[in-house]
């Protein structure tokens, strides 16, 4: 009766926690906050310093510095299509005329010919593709000697049923940013964009273990 009360406390336990679980951040993509980020400055007696958080005026309200907050606009759209096809043929026939006299004369003509062929046709085709569309805000984490900017960030979305995960991280140069701080995805470089889901939709549409299971050991 013991374990048995105990095996409820902890499937209790690991239903409260699920959900808690479901949305715990990822560290790789947790926001970058300007007071984290203290450059040392140079002591080289000069007034300006471009460690501290220079921008050109030129630039306006883009992102500039560490921690600076833009906006990437997720216009990921891919489309593959691959066939192939091939086909053999190949034939032969060997005729023997044996003597129709004498000791040989065993076979009679139709006996000693021989013919063979064979053939083969194969046909494959694949097609894949994919399409996400929508708005991630991500925080400016490195700025390199270049300009280039590292971002990362996530955005997740509580509906009645379950969770949404939209993540993304990569470098940005501050030339494809536009004037109202926004760059498409596609503008991205090393770009890691990862769309997931957790609950009951997503529960119902993936296979069960059992079938995973049999899944692999099936050999057809």
């Amino acid at each position: 009766m013991r374990t048995s009360s105990s095996s409820l406390v902890l499937v209790a336990l690991l239903t409260i926690a699920g959900p808690a679980m479901a949305k715990k951040e990822r560290p790789s993509y947790a926001p970058t906050y300007p007071e984290e980020y203290q450059p040392a400055v140079p002591a080289n007696g000069a007034i300006f310093q471009a460690s501290n958080g220079y921008a050109e005026l030129t630039s306006g309200t883009r992102a500039a510095m560490v921690g600076d907050v833009l906006t990437i606009l997720l216009v990921e759209r891919t489309q593959a299509l691959k066939s192939n096809s091939a086909a053999t043929d190949r034939s032969g026939n060997i005729g023997l005329t044996p003597p129709s006299a004498g000791p040989l004369s065993l076979f009679a003509p139709a006996e000693a010919a021989m013919s063979g062929s064979s053939g083969f046709t194969g046909a494959g085709e694949a097609a894949q593709s994919n399409q996400l569309n929508g708005e991630i805000s991500v925080t400016v984490t490195k700025v390199f000697p270049n300009g280039t900017m590292l971002v990362r960030g996530e955005k997740l979305v509580t509906l009645n049923r379950g969770d949404e995960h939209v993540r993304i991280s990569g470098l940005v140069r501050p030339a494809d940013i536009g004037f109202d701080n926004r760059v498409l995805s596609t503008r991205v470089a090393d770009a890691r964009i990862s769309y997931s889901g957790t609950g009951e939709i997503a529960r119902a549409s993936r296979q069960g273990w059992l079938n995973r299971f049999f899944a692999i050991l099936s050999p057809f």
